[in-house]
């Protein structure tokens, strides 16, 4: 019997990837996580990480996409549709799945310019909107975003679909919101900080120098140790009758002011 080929439900090799994609628990415990799809594992690999094991489903591929490029030494596994259903967390995924080594980044292992874009996250609530905020992220050029006392998973699956690779080639550094504060004032990168209260519109707000965007939830917003700590306050002007916007659109909203800022400054 190949040993390389999986058919039963009940194979340990199943069981785990299953308990993987379940739970944050095993995947801390293993320090690995899972990603799903041709597109995302390609972005994965060439952020750099290490592929632990490839399970790949023949009849699901994407005949109209170019064959994954995967190193021989790395263990792969072919299952069946049926397995295969067991194993995925969400359809459509090309029959590609992969088990990755975990990156735990640190906010000193961060690589930053000499005039920093940094998106912070104050106790996000919801995988698909940090997920989206990485998609702005990486369009906006930012630098990392950093997730302060976080409420789910960095690797979570439904993070790492939303942001469509974007949890890959942006750094993404998760801590307290103290560790981050004496970061941002170590290295003299402005902190703005989107509230309604005491606050100018945004677009009338700096942000051609070393910039920290910082946001909370959309139920609670930011904390006071997040607004005492701010060198201004800065809202996205509400013209109807809510007060508020998704999370993710309003970073994105203020991480593209930042870009143009600089795009004029810079001549472009």
């Amino acid at each position: 019997m190949d040993e390389n080929k999986i058919t039963s439900l009940q194979n340990a090799k199943v069981k785990q990837l299953v308990a993987l994609q379940q739970k944050s628990a095993e995947r801390r415990k293993n320090g690995v996580f899972v990603v799903e799809g041709q597109r995302e594992l390609e972005h994965c690999m060439e952020a750099g990480f290490q592929v632990e094991s490839v399970f790949l489903c023949p009849s699901l591929f994407n005949t109209n996409s170019q064959p994954l490029s995967i190193d021989a030494a790395i263990p792969r596994y072919e299952v069946t549709p049926e397995v295969y259903g067991k194993i995925a967390y969400r359809e459509g995924t090309e029959g590609v799945i992969a088990v990755v080594k975990a990156r735990n980044l640190r906010l000193n292992n961060l690589k930053l310019n000499s005039n920093p874009l940094l998106m912070i996250l104050e106790s996000v609530e919801k995988p698909g909107n940090l997920g989206a905020i990485l998609r702005s992220a990486d369009a906006a050029g930012a630098d990392a975003v950093i997730v302060c006392d976080p409420l789910t998973d960095l690797y979570n699956p439904n993070l790492i679909r939303s942001s469509i690779g974007a949890i890959f080639s942006v750094p993404c550094v998760a801590c307290s919101s103290e560790e981050c504060i004496s970061f941002l004032k170590v290295n003299n990168i402005r902190i703005l900080t989107a509230q309604l209260q005491d606050s100018k519109l945004y677009y009338d707000t700096e942000m051609t120098k070393g910039t920290a965007i910082v946001m909370g939830t959309e139920s609670t917003g930011l904390t006071q140790q997040w607004r005492e700590a701010a060198d201004a306050h800065i809202r996205i002007p509400m013209l109807g009758r809510l007060d508020s916007l998704n999370v993710s659109v309003s970073a994105a909203i203020l991480l593209f002011e930042a870009v143009r800022q600089r795009q004029i400054t810079q001549g472009f």
